[in-house]
């Protein structure tokens, strides 16, 4: 289960990431929102919530950029976001860091590139091996 969301400045973008989900049969549950303007921590937060609880296992996060998202997604606890503009910076993500949500900007890429960014993390497993010790050390509590 992805759960999905952003705030109004990518609404349109969420749109086409519910289409390629819905055309892939990738089941997701939507945080919303349309409404405007939105404040982009309390949609973060609701979709990271739904990781942390089990509900979902990855997250798609959108806004203008995608950095206010990730920022913070990365606060709350289990989550690994990375913000990516292009495919092969979302697939590395996944590979050596296996990132759990992905965030974009709406006001940074396109329909078409969103997808490619999207379909590059999400068709990509970790890798494993070298990079668990490395996720290890990245998720140990801050000091």
């Amino acid at each position: 289960m992805i759960a999905i969301g952003s705030d109004h400045a990518a609404a349109s973008l969420r749109q086409v990431v519910k289409e390629y989900l819905e055309a892939h049969q990738i089941a997701y549950v939507d945080c919303g929102t349309d409404e405007s303007p939105s404040d982009y921590p309390v949609i973060a937060k609701a979709v990271c919530g739904k990781l942390q609880s089990g509900e979902a296992d990855t997250g798609i996060l959108l806004c203008g950029t995608g950095i206010g998202m990730c920022m913070t997604a990365n606060k709350c606890k289990g989550i690994r976001a990375a913000v990516c503009s292009e495919s092969y910076s979302a697939r590395f993500t996944r590979l050596h860091n296996d990132a759990n949500v992905l965030c974009m900007g709406a006001r940074v890429v396109g329909a078409g590139l969103a997808v490619e960014i999207l379909d590059a993390f999400l068709q990509t497993e970790f890798e494993g091996g070298r990079h668990q010790r490395r996720i290890d050390m990245m998720m140990e509590p801050e000091g």
